[in-house]
């Protein structure tokens, strides 16, 4: 079975207000191995689980037509409100009941959401529906984050980390594919010539807000909510005036460098 975590209005809102974009570095990385890949340019990108398009929106800057999919009709909604270019469009379904013909995409993606998926059945469908010579690209960021600011980096870094601590005692067990760098989703990958790049890092430009905003969009942290909302509010509320402390500044939106590690899982069918 998939699983749904990220159904409700408000959290897709938060979802589409903090969740970055894939980084540079892991976008290089992807275009590289298509340009190594495929001698011609790809007709149709299909995004799986695409939230609200933030991956799907960097495709659009490269492929004629890229659709984004997502069993979350609040998500879909949010991508759909979202500044897109035409070539950009969205579909309600599941992961595992894509509605595209046999060997018809020519890149089938998936950003930070294969975990949530039934793998078994997500790579028997996007066995079905990749042309042969097609590429699949499934990337997630890790949990492995650091922040950056002048010379308190490492400070700042712990106060973040304490609060993903707590965060992640009420994370589902889902997320252990992540822990575990997509080993098993690798693995489930029904193409011989296929590999996994585990250490890319990207800095992405962040405030102290997006932050904790990110920490809000999380799901574990939505799970925290609807336990305990008061103490969940309180841990953002005392993990923003911390690392402002440490800091040394009194703005919310004071520029920081939030690092993160990037896991891609790439295949050539």
């Amino acid at each position: 079975m998939a699983t749904q975590m990220f159904e409700g209005r408000g959290h897709a809102a938060v979802y589409q207000k903090y969740r970055f974009a894939p980084g540079k570095e892991l976008q290089q990385i992807i275009l590289t191995y298509l340009q190594e890949k495929r001698a011609d340019p790809a007709e149709l990108v299909v995004d799986v689980g695409c939230g609200s398009g933030q991956g799907t929106r960097f495709l659009a800057e490269h492929f004629k037509k890229v659709v984004g999919t997502d069993i979350s009709e609040a998500q879909i909604q949010e991508a759909r409100d979202a500044p897109s270019p035409p070539s950009v469009s969205y579909l309600v379904c599941p992961a595992e009941e894509l509605p595209f013909e046999d060997a018809s995409v020519d890149l089938l993606t998936s950003f930070t959401a294969a975990h949530w998926f039934d793998i078994d059945k997500f790579m028997r469908e996007a066995n079905r529906v990749v042309k042969p010579g097609g590429c699949v690209v499934i990337s997630t960021y890790t949990v492995d984050m650091s922040l950056r600011y002048g010379n308190c980096s490492e400070k700042l870094t712990k106060v973040f980390r304490e609060s993903w601590d707590l965060l992640l005692k009420y994370s589902h067990n889902r997320v252990k594919h992540v822990l575990e760098d997509y080993k098993e989703i690798f693995e489930a990958l029904p193409f011989p010539d296929k590999k996994r790049i585990t250490d890319i890092f990207d800095k992405i430009p962040m405030t102290v807000a997006g932050v904790v905003g990110y920490l809000e969009s999380v799901s574990p942290y939505q799970a925290f909510m609807k336990n305990d909302p008061e103490a969940a509010k309180s841990l953002l509320q005392d993990a923003e005036k911390r690392m402002l402390e440490v800091m040394g500044v009194s703005s919310r939106d004071t520029p920081v460098e939030f690092w993160v590690r990037h896991v891609c899982v790439l295949g050539c069918k």
